[in-house]
């Protein structure tokens, strides 16, 4: 990460300005002198899982590696370096608009997209088609797995969890491969799910989740129901980069 994260808020212009302009050519969508009493009862919880560790394998690797990881994934090592801040969320919650589901500040409604998050840590895999469509033959959370760990069938079978109504693979089971695998390529994919499940998608705390295998922004939108509402270092990049 040679550059720091606010040199890069630029890409994000062009997906900013268009929905400021559709905004204004469609007319607010607030009543006028609306304000939200959301942030009297809401109460925010900024629990997540410990970022340490990837944090320590990311340190350890030479620039080869990551300019590897960079090419397949983006920028999503950012997203390690962000400091959740209870404080702003109880802050952000005041702007919050339910009904709309986004954020007013002022007379401008504002709500963080997939697409945003794409410009910004240059996420080049959003595979459009999967995301609001069904696939057919989807892949066994097994198969997914052993595709991107090169991982025998056994193996991975004996590490699959059953939690609540999904599956997932402890952390520490695959922050093992990552230290000892032998294929730099496989080493990057399962550092990037790592970061997906732990980071972005973190449903248990510890494990990864099915959900997140894909290794797309998309396929965490869908699981999500739409949004990341799980991820607080998304949020904060959005808000970085607006304001």
């Amino acid at each position: 990460m040679e550059k720091g994260f606010l040199d890069k808020v630029e890409d994000n212009a062009a997906v900013r300005t268009w929905s400021e302009t559709t905004q204004h050519e469609k007319g607010d969508s607030l009543a006028e002198g609306y304000v939200s009493k959301l942030w009297d009862f809401t109460r925010i919880s900024v629990t997540q899982n410990s970022l340490q560790e990837l944090k320590e394998i990311w340190d350890q690797w030479n620039d080869e590696v990551r300019q590897l990881f960079y090419s397949y994934h983006g920028d999503l090592p950012y997203l390690l370096d962000m400091k959740v801040d209870k404080h702003l969320f109880q802050a952000l919650a005041r702007f919050l608009n339910p009904t709309n589901s986004c954020f007013t500040f002022e007379k401008v409604d504002l709500l963080p997209t997939v697409e945003e998050y794409m410009a910004l840590l240059r996420c080049s895999k959003i595979q459009v088609d999967r995301a609001y469509s069904r696939t057919i033959n989807v892949p066994t959370f097994l198969k997914k797995l052993m595709n991107i760990t090169e991982i025998s069938e056994q193996w991975v079978t004996a590490q699959i969890k059953q939690k609540r109504i999904s599956k997932c693979i402890p952390w520490k089971n695959l922050k093992d491969l990552i230290l000892a695998h032998l294929d730099t390529k496989k080493k990057v994919d399962i550092f990037t799910l790592s970061i997906y499940s732990l980071v972005v998608f973190p449903k248990d705390l510890g494990h990864v989740d099915e959900a997140v295998t894909d290794l797309s922004l998309s396929a965490c939108r869908k699981a999500g129901e739409g949004r990341f509402i799980e991820c607080a270092q998304f949020l904060l990049t959005w808000f970085y980069s607006n304001f």
